[in-house]
């Protein structure tokens, strides 16, 4: 697998020199592999987080000392006035935006009889309300990148196949697809593409914690390739669909679920 903190002699169709990238959440887990690989593309990379500065600041250090350009941006993507001024400071800052990655995103697991209200409110708020706001206030810039533009959303394997104890969860990235493939719709006509992945259970904090003993085998036995995946094989997915490669694909739904979902 590609070393994100290599500098590559990339083909000009994977190449994002030039870019300017937005990945919300992407102080941790999946978003900040993206966040690394899309610098190790060549993209300027905008990493934004709702609580972990520090974090934050490790991901754009590692990117710096690798030799690309990087700046943390705080702001909590259920607040649209927020992701307004955000936006205006990659923008600001950065010389534009091309690349929006739509990867913030909470999951608080229930059974439906145990769920709360607040409990979804706040699902919806951060993983759909989150992306729609994200979208719109990125919408005008990515529209001037043209053919340039690309928005990619990260909803999950959850959000297609459903799973047991995670119906609000579930609701909020299915909601995420749909909104993507309207927005896709919308934004084909000025070059600019708007994408959805999938991940099926990838090692992060959250899955590790979930994931011990039983529970693991009885995963692992779901899944045809037989592992959990590697944040940086979401990763990978996202860069080819920021790239000039993926110029052609819009409104698609990529899975990296190791063929949990076929």
């Amino acid at each position: 697998m590609t070393d994100p903190n290599t500098t590559l002699a990339l083909p000009a169709a994977l190449s994002l020199a030039g870019r300017v990238a937005l990945v919300t959440g992407g102080s941790r887990g999946i978003g900040r592999a993206i966040a690394t690989t899309l610098a190790a593309r060549g993209a300027a990379v905008a990493v934004n987080y709702a609580s972990r500065e520090d974090a934050a600041r490790e991901v754009v250090e590692a990117i710096t000392a690798a030799g690309g350009k990087a700046i943390a941006v705080g702001f909590d993507v259920s607040d649209a006035a927020a992701v307004d001024a955000g936006v205006a400071r990659v923008v600001a800052e950065l010389g534009g935006l091309h690349i929006l990655v739509n990867n913030a995103g909470v999951s608080i697991d229930a059974l439906l009889l145990r769920a709360s209200a607040a409990d979804f409110a706040r699902i919806l708020d951060i993983n759909l309300k989150g992306t729609f706001h994200c979208c719109k206030a990125a919408t005008r810039h990515l529209l001037k990148a043209k053919a340039d533009g690309r928005v990619i959303n990260l909803s999950s394997v959850v959000g297609e196949q459903g799973n047991a104890g995670q119906a609000m969860y579930a609701a909020s990235k299915a909601g995420v697809l749909g909104f993507t493939k309207s927005l896709a719709r919308e934004l084909a006509g000025r070059g600019v593409t708007v994408n959805a992945v999938t991940p099926g259970f990838i090692a992060t904090e959250m899955t590790s914690a979930a994931l011990q003993g039983d529970a693991r085998a009885a995963l692992l036995g779901q899944i045809p390739l037989g592992r959990i995946g590697e944040p940086q094989e979401v990763a990978e997915a996202v860069a080819f669909l920021a790239a000039p490669a993926a110029s052609y694909i819009t409104g698609h739904t990529l899975r990296v679920n190791g063929g949990l979902l076929i």
